[in-house]
């Protein structure tokens, strides 16, 4: 399947069958590059204030001289830890500037989860928004961190900042006091930064410039070793696949909800679409709809990335509803499984399809994409260029069109390792470089690719496998259902059994009606034999629903 790639055959015309990671030899050439070409062009927005490209590029400067005055030297560690501001590309592009490796890192982490990532990366710099300092405070003491920038929420808005700010502390009351030594607050390091010339470090297209650690569902959280080569390559990939549905006469303006700290958003959102010289509209919580809806008045948006939870979320929002779409080129969608029951209602609602990828945060992340005027409803859409797709047994042996196996990936954008784990890397990347995703697929004879499931989720009822996603997908068609997650319990008679847990959209929904629903949808041994109805579902910072916490709860 690998060898023939029968997808190039369905390719959009103007993708090409490969792209060229050498086309650059590092990100930050790529950023300079763009910033100079678009550097009259709004690349950034929060809240209505705009950055333009030549004005992240100054910023960033100063800002990667500020770090190197500071004694951090090429090759360190460099953490970000904030929601999507305009202080994140900033932050992030004068960190690699000053040669350092970029250490994304979640604000809503437990100090716990934060002297992990921090120890096992061995963070010397931090970038941190001050909500999340008293936290740093606590394990400050346990990691090699010398060098403590502070941020506020409002800090590059102006004169709309100070009322933010004063809205944050005073009447919301979201930041903890907190004591650090030695800190200095962004403008201060920026004004800093004046004062010093940045040293230009040698770069080559191996180095490892960011550790994107892995969401930590699956045990430790591990840090993928990214490298100019990688991202570099999943920029462009995601440029092929986009550029014939965008239209090049007008802006490109793309809604960026997810956090930027997010492979997803990193490279979707904060990367790629500087290569169009697109403006990214950061959101700070997406969670707050009433902010997405603000954005969508205030400018007419071309394109969003988003998780499945969103999209359901705004479909079901009123003010929502009311939105005009008519500049809507493109929704894409990944994360997490896209549920038909979601993507029906988003396209009677915008009159814009919804493109559902697949990723990883061990490629960069995109390994596959939906082109929009040959969507599959159900598939993952097929492989971006230069990327090679197996589906394999337990084996390691190549499955035939329509048989379930593991997904192996090939490409350009495949991490280099974890680091400091040579044991995990060695049973993630086989010998010979194929990716192991852990994730169970089928791919049909164009090259759709179809989830199933991750292995490790997988139901087993009486020998036959069960896959939680697609007893979600059913459920979630139920007009009743607002949100739902299927996992297995533990069963004396067929080992395991499927146990639903169900967020209601109208209250007058029993479990009866689910049991009834399932019925008329799937086999007996797929039906719930528990439906458990919660006012909430766990989910990740990035709306992942967490299977995990349902299983231990």
């Amino acid at each position: 399947m690998s060898a023939e790639r029968p997808w190039l055959s369905i390719y959009p015309g103007g993708v090409p069958a490969n792209i060229d990671p050498s086309s650059y030899n590092s990100v930050v050439e790529f950023v300079e590059k763009k910033c100079e070409e678009h550097k009259k062009k709004s690349a950034f927005s929060l809240m209505g204030t705009e950055l333009t490209y030549g004005e992240i590029n100054k910023l960033s400067t100063q800002f990667g001289a500020y770090l190197q005055s500071r004694g951090l030297e090429p090759g360190d560690k460099f953490a970000i830890m904030m929601p999507n501001l305009l202080q994140y590309p900033i932050a992030l592009i004068g960190a690699l500037k000053a040669g350092l490796i970029v250490v994304n890192t979640n604000p809503l982490y437990t100090p716990r989860e934060m002297e992990h990532q921090f120890k096992d990366s061995e963070v010397k710099g931090i970038v941190i928004a001050e909500n999340f300092a008293a936290n740093l405070e606590k394990i400050l003491g346990e990691t090699s961190i010398k060098v403590i920038i502070t941020t506020t929420i409002g800090e590059m808005l102006g004169l709309k900042g100070s009322m933010v700010n004063f809205a944050v502390k005073n009447l919301k009351r979201m930041v903890p006091k907190f004591e650090l030594p030695n800190i200095v607050e962004f403008k201060a390091a920026l004004k800093q930064g004046k004062g010093f010339n940045l040293q230009e470090p040698t770069r080559t297209a191996e180095d490892v410039i960011v550790h994107q650690y892995t969401g930590g569902t699956t045990g430790v959280s591990k840090g993928a070793m990214l490298t100019n080569r990688n991202l570099i390559a999943n920029l462009l990939q995601i440029r092929a696949f986009l550029d014939p549905y965008v239209d090049k006469s007008k802006d490109t303006i793309v809604l960026a909800p997810l956090p930027l700290y997010h492979i997803f958003a990193f490279t979707c959102n904060c990367l790629a679409m500087m290569d169009l010289g697109a403006l990214s509209v950061l959101v700070v919580n997406p969670r707050d709809l009433s902010t997405v809806v603000k954005e969508f008045n205030r400018y007419k948006i071309t394109g969003l990335t988003g998780v499945n939870t969103l999209y359901n979320a705004l479909c079901n929002n009123e003010d929502f509803k009311q939105v005009d779409f008519s500049a809507l080129e493109f929704a894409s969608a990944g994360g997490t499984a896209l549920q038909s029951a979601v993507a029906d209602k988003w396209e009677k609602m915008t009159g814009n399809v919804i493109g559902e990828g697949y990723g990883m945060t061990e490629a960069s992340p995109v390994i596959t994409s939906s082109p929009r005027d040959i969507i599959k409803v159900g598939t993952v859409g097929i492989p971006v260029p230069s990327t090679d797709v197996r589906i394999v047994d337990d084996n390691g042996v190549d499955q035939g069109i329509g048989d379930r196996g593991e997904i192996l990936v090939k490409g350009p954008q495949v991490m280099k390792g974890y680091y400091n784990r040579p044991e995990a890397t060695a049973e993630t990347i086989t010998t010979d470089g194929w990716l192991k995703t852990g994730d169970i697929g089928i791919m049909d004879e164009k090259g759709y690719l179809r989830i199933v499931d991750r292995k490790k989720d997988m139901i087993l009822v009486s020998g036959f496998n069960v896959y939680p996603n697609e007893i979600e997908d059913v459920i979630a068609t139920h007009p009743k259902v607002l949100e739902v997650a299927a996992i297995g319990i533990p069963d004396e008679k067929s080992g395991e059994v499927v146990k639903v847990f169900v967020v209601k959209s109208d209250k007058s929904l029993d479990e009866d009606e689910v049991i009834a629903h399932c019925r008329e949808n799937l086999t007996g041994y797929k039906i719930p034999k528990q439906v458990e109805f919660k006012k909430e579902l766990p989910k990740s910072n990035v709306g992942k629903i967490l299977r995990r916490e349902l299983r231990e709860s």
